[in-house]
């Protein structure tokens, strides 16, 4: 009878280690991720204004970034420097035109 009990115990599972390779790559992905990505800018302030242009500041790391006041969003590259968002902001505004301004050249046709 004690064979038979015995012949009834499940046989004990071998307990396998594929888990730690996996945590501790994925912690050194996680890792170099934040090491080359750096902050994440999750915290930013409300906006401010100077030198006519609105733009946050990240509350982590200090970096500002423009902000639209009529779309109430931020936009454009992240920087340290306000006068290089500045210029940057320059940068990329085209160029008015005078048709785009709404004055047309005056006309040199008669008409009779």
């Amino acid at each position: 009878m004690t064979d038979a009990v015995e012949q009834e115990k499940p046989e004990k599972l071998k307990k396998s280690n594929w888990w730690w390779p996996g945590v501790v790559a994925t912690s050194l992905a996680g890792a170099a991720v934040v090491a080359f990505r750096g902050c994440w800018h999750g915290n930013m302030s409300w906006p401010i204004g100077v030198q006519g242009y609105s733009y946050q500041v990240c509350l982590s790391c200090g970096a500002k970034r423009l902000f639209d006041e009529n779309t109430f969003s931020a936009y454009g590259p992240f920087r340290y420097d306000l006068n290089e968002l500045i210029a940057w902001e320059k940068s990329t505004k085209p160029k008015s035109h005078p048709a785009a301004d709404g004055q047309r050249p005056a006309s040199s046709s008669n008409a009779h």
